[in-house]
């Protein structure tokens, strides 16, 4: 274990997190996770848990995790989006190099829909942007 260990720790979850604080400054020497609050990021919501009552300090280092979060998500978000482009060019060449009859039977009819549905989102929401006087 590296020297000192943080005062907080963030227990992620689908919507945010279990927070606990640390304690190491006991006789026994022991680490000991105090649970203090669930955060929601979607919602920006910190419910204390119990009867606490959070610090200034606890809800300061909570805040600064929910933000640093939603930038970690947001960018796993669009990196997602451009790996979806690369799966979609790999396809491409599957299905013009090695895709055998009955693979191309099997999902030509799923893929051309999502692609279908994927194209009318992207136009639809371009349009939007160019009739707003956005970039395109």
């Amino acid at each position: 274990m590296s020297g000192e260990l943080p005062d907080y720790f963030f227990r992620v979850r689908d919507n945010g997190a279990v927070v606990f604080r640390i304690d190491t400054e006991n006789r026994q020497r022991r680490i000991d996770m105090d649970q203090i609050a669930v955060v929601n990021i979607r919602n920006g919501e910190i419910k204390p848990h119990g009867d606490r009552v959070l610090t200034d300090e606890d809800l300061e280092e909570i805040r600064a995790w929910m933000e640093d979060r939603q930038e970690v998500l947001a960018h796993r978000d669009i990196d997602d989006i451009f790996r979806a482009v690369d799966y979609l060019n790999l396809t491409a060449h599957w299905a013009q190099t090695r895709a055998t009859e009955e693979q191309l039977d099997e999902v030509t009819d799923a893929l051309l829909l999502a692609m279908h549905d994927l194209r009318s989102v992207l136009v639809r929401k371009k349009a939007d942007r160019l009739i707003k006087g956005g970039k395109g």
